[in-house]
């Protein structure tokens, strides 16, 4: 399993998400999940808004084109970028 998988309109990742972390960054990535450190803790859906907001701003697109499709309350995630390849997502995250 791959922590990537195409879709036809982007991307869909397999995340997982450590909130409260001193920055939020990428962490690295395991064969079947893409580790993500977040600064916002996991209160009020704080911590999914800080893990859409970077990986728009990571990708280069529109927060809107970032939906978490599942693990909305969860450490590891689904999450969908809309507009992004497989090819150009693995290009940009080092792990």
């Amino acid at each position: 399993m791959s922590w990537i998988r195409p879709a036809p309109d982007g991307c869909v990742l397999t995340v997982n998400a450590s909130p409260r972390a001193k920055r939020t960054e990428f962490a690295g990535a395991d064969a079947d999940r893409l580790r993500v450190r977040i600064h916002a803790p996991p209160v009020d859906g704080k911590a999914n808004a800080e893990l859409v907001r970077f990986l728009a701003e990571h990708f280069g697109i529109p927060t809107r084109a970032v939906e978490i499709l599942s693990g909305g309350t969860a450490r590891l995630k689904r999450v969908k970028l809309r507009g992004v390849t497989e090819a150009d997502c693995r290009s940009r995250v080092k792990g």
